[in-house]
């Protein structure tokens, strides 16, 4: 109901309802006009396309996902890695990277509502962004050339670690829509085509709660995962990927990663030019480290009733 007190003075509303109910409920409202602004998932997007008298606007929000890996913990406040972690192969890191099919998936499994993402800092801020960014497009001679150089040799059907001892990687997955079970296999197929041993933590997708849970405590079970998050308005990557970052779920530090991010905050980067450099070089150095790899942004899309004037969905 309205706050009389709001400084703007009283809204004009009377009251506004909202309303959780199943995502094929709402597909169903869309169509039948129940409600006024409904957000509905993607993976409805056929179903309510063609809706009558609702207006469609999309937006590229601040968000993306991403696979993570685990190559260190959470102790006393900072990440810490650990040198044994059984991820902390920068090449194996980028072979998993290299084998991701992510284009034919954007293309099989979301409508073309998504796009492949190349670094860790959204494009929508601007020059901030390294537009020179390949990201890792698919190629499985390349990852299958990167684990032979790092010894990472077949034994029989799976590839071993360099010291001879079997390798099984576990990954962490949120339940969700109805194709995201079919995405992680597709992703597990293609790893096991370079002789990697992956499975499902818990050999299933969690639930969402319990994912997290599991990923914030640093849970053994899990040695890749992926996610996605908001990034926020601001590009500096200190509150995501800082060594005091909690949300840095890799737990990946090093003092080059530390001072990159450090020189974004600097009083140098008062200075545009400098600060914008400054991202450029923490971008290409988290891709080369790739402790994280970006997969996809999302368009999102918001069906509006045309009853509903002058409704602004951007950020600014």
């Amino acid at each position: 109901v309205p706050n009389k007190y709001y400084w703007r003075g009283t809204p004009k509303l009377s009251k506004i309802v909202a309303q959780v109910v199943s995502t094929n409920s709402a597909s169903q409202a869309i169509k039948s006009h129940k409600f006024d602004i409904a957000d509905v998932v993607n993976s409805q997007w056929q179903a309510v396309k063609d809706a009558k008298d609702t207006k469609f606007i999309a937006k590229i929000p601040l968000a993306y996902s991403y696979l993570g890996f685990k190559v260190g913990k959470w102790q006393d406040g900072k990440n810490v890695m650990n040198p044994n972690s059984k991820m902390n192969s920068k090449s194996l890191r980028q072979a998993i990277a290299y084998a991701m099919n992510i284009n034919q998936v954007e293309k099989r499994y979301t409508q073309g509502l998504t796009f492949r993402v190349p670094t860790l800092i959204p494009e929508q801020f601007g020059d901030y962004f390294d537009k020179n960014s390949k990201g890792y497009p698919y190629n499985l001679k390349k990852a299958s050339e990167l684990l032979d150089k790092a010894g990472y040799k077949k034994k029989g059907k799976w590839r071993v670690q360099p010291n001879g001892k079997p390798l099984s990687i576990h990954l962490a997955a949120m339940s969700g829509s109805a194709v995201q079970e079919p995405i992680i296999q597709n992703y597990i197929q293609q790893w096991r085509k370079i002789g990697l041993h992956v499975s499902l933590t818990g050999n299933r997708l969690m639930e969402f709660n319990s994912f997290y849970d599991k990923l914030e405590n640093d849970d053994p079970e899990i040695d890749v995962y992926q996610a996605a998050w908001n990034t926020g308005t601001d590009p500096n990557p200190s509150g995501l990927w800082g060594p005091n970052a909690a949300f840095n779920y890799t737990r990946y530090e090093s003092e080059e990663n530390t001072k990159l991010i450090n020189d974004i905050s600097s009083s140098k980067a008062f200075d545009e030019e400098y600060q914008k450099e400054a991202y450029q070089k923490w971008q290409q150095y988290a891709f080369e480290e790739a402790f994280a790899i970006p997969t996809l942004f999302r368009n999102e899309v918001l069906p509006v009733n045309d009853r509903v004037k002058d409704w602004d969905w951007s950020y600014d």
